[in-house]
C-alpha cells in the first residue's frame, strides 16, 4: 500500500483558499491556489495530500449539500480535476474526506423531505419521525449527529443511500483519479458499511487507501484486511505534546509500547496509523508546547514512531492558533507558504522517513527511557534505526549496547560515534541508521 511509505500534507480547502464561511452561492475558482503550493509541498517532502471536505456544503464542509459537485466557493469540478492532475504529475497522491455519516440540511434529498414530507421518495434516507418536531421547526423529528441538528444523520442501512455514496465514490475516482478516502467519524459508522466500502473501493482501484477518523477504543476493530488500511492515532496525540510539556517522556513511550511493542497484548503491531501533532480540529502545536525548543523534537518523534506522518498546512513553519479562538482560527488562509528552520527540519524528517523501510515498516522496541530523554529502535529486515530525543536543556550521555560502534545521523548525514556512550546534545533529535 502506497500510503504506508508516504508523508501526508493536510489541507482544509475552504480555510486554505480564504472562502467565506457561509455558502453565498457565488462561484469563485479559489481551489487553483493549491497548484501554487505544489513546489513548497514537494520541497517539504510530502507526497500525498489529504483534503478536508471539498464538496458543496452549507458552511464548514462537513454539512454536505451534494457529494457530486465541488463547493462553489472553491470552484467547479473542472477546477478540481486540474488540481488533481497537477498533483499527480508531481508525484503527489490525493485523498478526499468522505463524510458519509451525516449531511447538511441543504442536502438535496433532505430538502425534498422538508418539501414533501411522507410523500418524499427519500424519507427513508434519514432517521425520521413525522409525529415529532425538530429544533428548526420542520414539523418532523430527525436524528442529528451527536445532537447537532445542522448535521442530518444518513440511514446507512438503506441500500439506496449506500448505492448513492458508492456512485459518488466511483465518480470521484473516474473524474479526479483520487487515491483514497479519509472516512469522517469512522468510529460511528456501521462496521458492515465500512466493509462494503472496502470491497467496493478495492474493486474500483487496487491500491485505494481507506483511512478512518478514530478517537478511542480498539483500533483493530476497524483497521484490518476487511476494513480500513489506517486510522488517526488520537491515542498518541495527547502524549506527543504532554510528554514535552510535563517533561515526562514515559507518557508517549508507554503509549507506543502498548500499541506497537513485541508483547502479545500489543494490538497494533504491524498497523500503519496516521500520526499527527495537530490538525483542523485541535490547537496548533506551536500554541500548545510551552517550550519552543521542543517544536522540532515533537516532529522528529512523530516521524520516527510507527505510523504515517501527517503535517497540517501552516504548522510546518510554526503557525500559532488556539482552539479557544474558534475553528476559523485553526483553518486560516496564508497568502503564500513560509520557510524557516523548523520547515527545513521537518523536510529532512520527511525525506528520511520516506526512504527508510525501518521507519515505514519496522517494529518498535524501547532502548533508553528517562523523564527527559528517550531512545527507541525501529528495525525491518537488515535495517536498524535508533530514534533519540533529548528534551533537556543539558546534554545527556546514554550508556547501552548499540550493537555497533557507529551510525549515520540521517538528518545530517554525520557519523555518530557510540564510543563512551551516546552523547545527546541539548534539545536535539537524532535518527540514526546503525552501521553493521
Amino acid at each position: 500500500m502506497w500510503a504506508y511509505e508516504s508523508v501526508f500534507y493536510q489541507i482544509y480547502p475552504l480555510g486554505f483558499c480564504g472562502a467565506p464561511f457561509e455558502n453565498d452561492g457565488l462561484r469563485e475558482h479559489r481551489i487553483h491556489k493549491v497548484k501554487e503550493w505544489i513546489p513548497h509541498i514537494k520541497k517539504l517532502g510530502a507526497n500525498a495530500i489529504y483534503f478536508s471536505p471539498v464538496f458543496e456544503s452549507d458552511t464548514h464542509g462537513y454539512n454536505t449539500r451534494d457529494f457530486r459537485v465541488i463547493d462553489c466557493r472553491l470552484g467547479d469540478n473542472n477546477d478540481f480535476k486540474e488540481v488533481c492532475e497537477k498533483l499527480h504529475e508531481n508525484g503527489i497522491r490525493v485523498v478526499l474526506d468522505g463524510v458519509f455519516n451525516h449531511v447538511g440540511r441543504g442536502f438535496w434529498a433532505f430538502q425534498d423531505v422538508i418539501k414533501n414530507r411522507e410523500n418524499s421518495p427519500y424519507r427513508y434516507w434519514f432517521n425520521i419521525d413525522f409525529s415529532g418536531n425538530s429544533n428548526y421547526n420542520d414539523g418532523f423529528w430527525y436524528e442529528g449527529w451527536e445532537g447537532h441538528y445542522d448535521l442530518v444523520k444518513l440511514n446507512l442501512h438503506n441500500d439506496e443511500v449506500v448505492n448513492h455514496i458508492f456512485e459518488c465514490i466511483k465518480g470521484w475516482i473516474n473524474e479526479f483519479d483520487i487515491d483514497g478516502l479519509r472516512l469522517d467519524v469512522a468510529y460511528l459508522l456501521d462496521k458492515e458499511f465500512i466493509r462494503k466500502i472496502r470491497r467496493f473501493c478495492d474493486g474500483q482501484k487496487s491500491d485505494f487507501a481507506l483511512i478512518g477518523e478514530l478517537l478511542h477504543g480498539n483500533y483493530a476493530e476497524f483497521v484490518n484486511p476487511e476494513m480500513l488500511h489506517s486510522a488517526t492515532n488520537y491515542q498518541c496525540y495527547k502524549g506527543l505534546y504532554s510528554s514535552f510539556n510535563s517533561m515526562n517522556m514515559f507518557e508517549i513511550c508507554h503509549s507506543l509500547q502498548n500499541q506497537f511493542g513485541s508483547e502479545n497484548w500489543c494490538q497494533y503491531r504491524g498497523m500503519h496509523l496516521l500520526t499527527f501533532v495537530d490538525n483542523h480540529d485541535v490547537s496548533r502545536v506551536a500554541s500548545i508546547l510551552t517550550n519552543e525548543n521542543h517544536l522540532p523534537l515533537i516532529y522528529a518523534l512523530a516521524f520516527g514512531m510507527p505510523g504515517i506522518p501527517c503535517i497540517y498546512y501552516g504548522s510546518e513553519w510554526g503557525t500559532r492558533a488556539d482552539k479557544s479562538e474558534g475553528d476559523p482560527a485553526l483553518r486560516a488562509s496564508f497568502e503564500k507558504p513560509d520557510w524557516n528552520g523548523l520547515t527545513d527540519f521537518i523536510s529532512r524528517c520527511a525525506n528520511v522517513h520516506k526512504n527508510s523501510k525501518a521507519l515505514c515498516y519496522g517494529d518498535y522496541s524501547q532502548v533508553i527511557l528517562t523523564n527527559k530523554q528517550c531512545i527507541f529502535q525501529r528495525q525491518f529486515e537488515d535495517e536498524r534505526v535508533l530514534v533519540a530525543i533529548n528534551a533537556d536543556s543539558e546534554s545527556f550521555t546514554a550508556h547501552f549496547d548499540a550493537g555497533c560502534g557507529q551510525a549515520v545521523n540521517m538528518l545530517t548525514d554525520e557519523i555518530f560515534d557510540f564510543g563512551g556512550g551516546a552523547e545527546l546534545a541539548p534539545y536535539t533529535a537524532y535518527i540514526l541508521k546503525m552501521q553493521r
